[in-house]
């Protein structure tokens, strides 16, 4: 993360029969590059994120790269099934977006599952500080429930 945002809020939004959503334009712009383009991922059942696409394949590089030089290095031998996996979800977790008037993105195939919404259904936009998250609102309900009772002790450990 470039360390330029900050991006909170909760908006409620509608997926239209061609699976597009209108994100918050404030939500957009802190993470879409100059040319509009973000990284849709895949990060729990019922939620995607969009992150700033340059500073998503950074990270992601970086994490590569020292994979490759583990495997390079003969560290990772007796882990191939892991490795596997790995690879496995490195092909499916994230795709490459372009925001479409600087705000609207379509979800496409294979993230749409996994979201677990329908055409004209809602969806829960939120800001989660570091990028903007997709959340099917009966997911995003259950994480709140989780999460909430937390909050107070956790703020004060990431400020203090």
């Amino acid at each position: 993360m470039s360390g330029e945002a900050f991006i909170t809020g909760e908006v409620k939004r509608t997926v239209d029969d061609r699976f597009r959503i209108s994100l918050p334009v404030e939500m957009a712009q802190a993470i879409a590059d100059e040319s509009g383009e973000t990284m849709l991922t895949k990060e729990r059942a019922g939620c995607l994120s969009l992150w700033k696409a340059s500073d998503w394949q950074a990270r992601q590089q970086q994490g590569v790269d020292l994979i490759k030089q583990k495997i390079q290095a003969h560290r990772l031998e007796n882990r191939w099934d892991e490795v596997q996996r790995l690879g496995r979800l490195l092909s499916t977790r994230n795709r490459t977006i372009q925001l479409a008037n600087r705000s609207r993105c379509t979800i496409p195939e294979g993230f749409r599952e996994f979201l677990g919404v329908q055409p004209n259904q809602d969806v829960m936009i939120i800001g989660a500080v570091i990028c903007v998250e997709i959340w099917n609102p009966q997911a995003w309900q259950n994480l709140l429930e989780q999460d909430m009772p937390e909050f107070g002790t956790l703020f004060k450990e990431l400020s203090g």
